[in-house]
């Protein structure tokens, strides 16, 4: 495999991933992305020290990070707002890698579907319907091409960058998907059956049930958006995304 990156958010998914690399002996580095007081760099920063990652952060400025969001509507093609939001997290994310010549990524894609990790996964739940959960698991498995992965390979192409998604390994799929969704959620918590794992595995439980925004969020580039729509006289960010995806056609 030789040396390669994790994205890194300090999230479950992420922080267990480079906590088996590191328990195998890999030879990997930890990229974490953010605005300033972005919550994922913060974590990312306290578990990279507690379990000894090398982690390469950058707290962007406005400017780049416009210059990031540009990007990301030009290759995507689309100013869809999740999109660009979250495919410029893995846009900025993938650049610092490459300053390291790391050109093989691993991400944490798939845990939110085959343990239960979303709001709508809650939605089903309602009247403790499991059936409805484990359908609604199934259909965003089923719905992830077009969702996540279209985008998220989109850019790593554009890039030069080969992503890699451990956990949408097809035996880890099946195993998951046997598992009756009881195990998954509760009222108090979403993803337990993983969290559960990672604890097993060795990891803190302060890290295994943190609470952890999305990407889009906890990189806060969301407010970002906002001012930079501000900044550009725009009232929304869905106007200010569309005013920059005019401007590519």
């Amino acid at each position: 495999l030789g040396r390669f990156g994790v994205l890194f958010s300090g999230g479950v998914d992420s922080t267990l991933l480079a906590f088996l690399c590191k328990k195998n002996g890999l030879d990997f580095t930890c990229y974490t992305i953010g605005l300033e007081n972005s919550q994922d760099i913060e974590y990312a920063k306290t578990i990279a020290e507690r379990y000894g990652f090398d982690l390469k952060h950058r707290t962007l400025t406005l400017d780049e990070f416009e210059n990031a969001v540009k990007d990301t509507i030009r290759i995507l093609g689309s100013c869809e707002m999740v999109w660009v939001s979250v495919g410029s997290v893995l846009y900025a994310a993938a650049k610092l890698a490459l300053r390291d010549n790391i050109r093989v990524l691993f991400g944490g894609l798939g845990t939110e579907e085959i343990f239960a990790g979303y709001q709508r996964h809650e939605e089903a739940l309602k009247n403790d319907n499991f059936e409805a959960l484990h359908k609604e698991c199934w259909s965003g498995l089923r719905n992830m091409w077009q969702r996540d992965l279209l985008r998220d390979f989109k850019i790593a192409k554009h890039l030069g960058v080969e992503l890699r998604t451990p956990y949408m390994d097809e035996n880890l799929i099946k195993t998951a998907m046997s598992v009756h969704p009881m195990y998954k959620l509760d009222k108090e918590q979403k993803k337990i059956i993983l969290r559960e794992a990672a604890e097993d595995f060795g990891l803190d439980r302060e890290f295994a049930y943190r609470k952890k925004k999305a990407a889009q969020y906890g990189s806060n580039f969301v407010k970002g958006m906002d001012k930079l729509a501000k900044k550009s006289g725009f009232s929304a960010k869905k106007e200010y995304l569309q005013s920059l995806a005019n401007k590519f056609k």
